[in-house]
């Protein structure tokens, strides 16, 4: 089902509307600050077992989360004071930061090394939705793997059809990623350029 919210205002009914559909174990596409998402609670596994089967994902590849506070972030991965300050300064952006997980963030969301990604977009709607909603939910652009990432609700509608149960239009967006960044030791990794500016890492 597509349904319109506004971007600069997302109207509470709507996004409640989302909510009640996400604890039901919903999956749904989303705007970010980047490209569109494909997301839902990440307590609900049934429902990232389906992400998997609907991306053809691979499962060694476990989907980053968003958080809607940089308090959040800190219940769900290990962050260092120079971390904190980091993301302090970047978020809400167009970056997705990789920690080292807490035991809050279920395993099927964990790399081998247990870390975690975890973004804040500047978006009103993902964030209003996880705020909304109390927990994070999982994130991943919403196209196929392999294929490029995809900026235009309608025709994410058209290549997931019913395997969605709702798509959020938030209008045409950018198909760019976000940049990745490694916040695990001392200085700032880069493990992938997107977006968000990078030139800051390591000084």
């Amino acid at each position: 089902m597509m349904l319109e919210i506004n971007s600069d205002y997302p109207q509470p009914h709507q996004i409640s509307r989302i909510v009640e559909s996400l604890k039901d174990g919903k999956v749904i596409a989303y705007p970010t600050d980047t490209t569109y998402g494909i997301g839902c609670s990440i307590f609900c596994k049934k429902s990232i077992e389906r992400i998997y089967q609907m991306k053809q994902r691979d499962r060694r590849k476990p989907f980053s989360v968003i958080c809607s506070s940089l308090s959040e972030i800190s219940h769900y991965a290990k962050v260092s004071n120079s971390a904190f300050k980091i993301i302090k300064r970047h978020l809400p952006g167009p970056y997705t930061f990789v920690f080292e997980a807490t035991r809050e963030v279920p395993d099927l969301l964990l790399t081998r090394q247990k870390t975690v990604g975890i973004r804040i977009p500047d978006n009103r709607i993902c964030r209003d939705l996880v705020s909304a909603l109390g927990n994070p939910i999982i994130t991943t652009s919403a196209n196929i793997s392999g294929e490029e990432p995809e900026g235009d609700p309608r025709n994410i509608a058209d290549t997931f059809g019913n395997q969605l149960d709702f798509v959020i239009d938030g209008g045409i967006l950018t198909t760019d990623v976000s940049s990745v960044v490694s916040l695990i030791g001392a200085t700032p990794e880069i493990l992938r350029v997107g977006l968000g500016d990078v030139s800051w890492c390591g000084k």
